[in-house]
């Protein structure tokens, strides 16, 4: 992976969401995580959240901040497992214009070097709706800092050769003209 340094980084305005039955402000690890990367990196944070196990909860805020100009990319930690509650994907698959499923696959690979064949628990997931980048990861800080360390942290730069997702942004809209 390489990064164009003739370009200027462009920062871009992120929404952090938490989806989780029992995490707190206090103990939302996850969330902290997320967003000091972003912060580090370069980039705004627009918003953050924590929300409930719910698809309906889910996808009305996935909705509120997609038809938010101020945010271009929500990025979402929880709610991805296999078990009743969790829902996050659900969610997603609810209001997303375009599912980009290289990035959950691209995720689990990552994961697999870390936690093995517990990577299949996982169903990480990634779309795109009204100009805005939809990311869902798992709520464990680990997997969070894969997420952001190995995919994020160069898809949203527009400097990452051969190319990256912030340079596409000015294109997503146009099947709405």
């Amino acid at each position: 992976m390489s990064i164009d340094e003739s370009k200027t980084f462009v920062p871009i305005n992120i929404a952090v969401m938490t989806v989780s039955d029992t995490r707190t402000p206090e103990t939302d690890t996850s969330g902290n995580v997320l967003v000091e990367r972003l912060a580090s990196a370069g980039h705004r944070l627009a918003v953050r959240s924590i929300i409930k196990d719910d698809v309906g909860l889910i996808a009305a805020q996935l909705r509120k901040w997609i038809n938010d100009p101020q945010v271009d990319c929500v990025i979402t930690s929880g709610g991805t497992g296999v078990t009743g509650r969790d829902v996050t994907p659900e969610a997603f698959a609810q209001v997303w214009e375009k599912e980009i499923p290289g990035f959950g696959e691209l995720f689990r690979w990552i994961s697999f070097k870390s936690i093995g064949t517990s990577t299949v628990q996982s169903r990480a997931t990634a779309g795109v709706a009204n100009g805005t980048y939809l990311f869902a990861l798992p709520g464990s800080t680990g997997a969070v800092k894969d997420g952001w360390d190995e995919i994020l942290k160069y898809q949203l730069d527009i400097r990452h050769k051969p190319c990256n997702f912030v340079e596409l942004m000015p294109r997503l809209k146009e099947h709405l003209k």
